[in-house]
């Protein structure tokens, strides 16, 4: 990766898990065209590492994510340029959902836009209870339809919707609630949080966990009948795996398993 990415994105390893942190502070972190390229090239890393069983996302400075660089966007007023940005983009976020990993957002500040839709596309989110959450674009006249794909799959439709056409904030109790994130916290606690939840993944199958976790997005495109043959292949192979055969033995035998990796 050229030396002006590494300094747009952070990655730090520690047993298994993988620490992205966005940092352009002083812009609230927003993806600019370089930001976004980082977080793809390492992203595509970590899918073909197998290695890593975990990933955080997470901000510098006071927030977690801006959204798109507006500024950036401005410079460049061309129908293609809007449409590769925006392609771009969606491919990231189709990247997170696709990799065999779970990856956890650590937010704090604000997640708004893009940044939402950040959020949104991550597997589990746990968030600072001062954190606040919007998709915004609607404020300058452009209406946030891409994080509109993101955010509709995480909440109801309404709720999604009315966020979109008002631009209104919602707190990160709220966002609790509605399902768009998994906990909320005192800020102080945030990175505690996190590294309770990373334990509790990391202590299970890998091979178990990284089925899961690309069965579980697959079956929700498919109709009932089609996702329990998919879901049924999947446990069946899965059962083949040696950690399954481990893992059955070591609670019938009443200790604790050792996972292959």
């Amino acid at each position: 990766m050229e030396a002006n990415l590494l300094t747009m994105l952070q990655r730090e390893d520690s047993n298994g898990v993988a620490t992205l942190r966005m940092q352009r502070p002083l812009q609230f972190n927003a993806l600019s065209e370089a930001l976004l390229d980082a977080l793809q090239h390492e992203i595509d890393a970590i899918a073909a590492d197998p290695a890593i069983r975990c990933v955080v996302l997470a901000g510098a400075g006071k927030a977690f994510c801006a959204g798109h660089d507006l500024r950036e966007m401005r410079s460049h007023p061309q129908l293609d340029c809007y449409r590769q940005l925006f392609l771009r983009c969606s491919r990231l976020m189709q990247s997170i959902q696709a990799l065999p990993v779970p990856v956890i957002a650590r937010v704090h500040g604000v997640a708004t836009a893009a940044g939402c839709q950040l959020v949104a596309s991550c597997d589990l989110a746990i968030a600072a209870e001062t954190a606040r959450f919007a998709v915004s674009g609607i404020n300058v006249g452009l209406f946030c339809a891409t994080p509109a794909v993101a955010l509709s799959r995480n909440i109801s439709p309404k709720r999604a919707f009315d966020m979109l056409v008002t631009g209104r904030f919602i707190d990160a109790a709220t966002a609790a609630d509605w399902g768009l994130i998994n906990e909320t916290v005192a800020e102080e606690e945030l990175d505690a949080a996190v590294a309770r939840k990373v334990s509790e993944i990391v202590a299970k199958s890998p091979a178990a966990v990284r089925y899961g976790k690309s069965m579980f997005y697959r079956q929700r495109q498919l109709a009932l009948d089609e996702a329990y043959d998919y879901a049924s292949e999947v446990m069946a192979r899965n059962m083949m795996e040696q950690d399954a055969g481990e893992g059955i033995d070591a609670f019938l035998g009443k200790r604790q398993p050792v996972w292959a990796f």
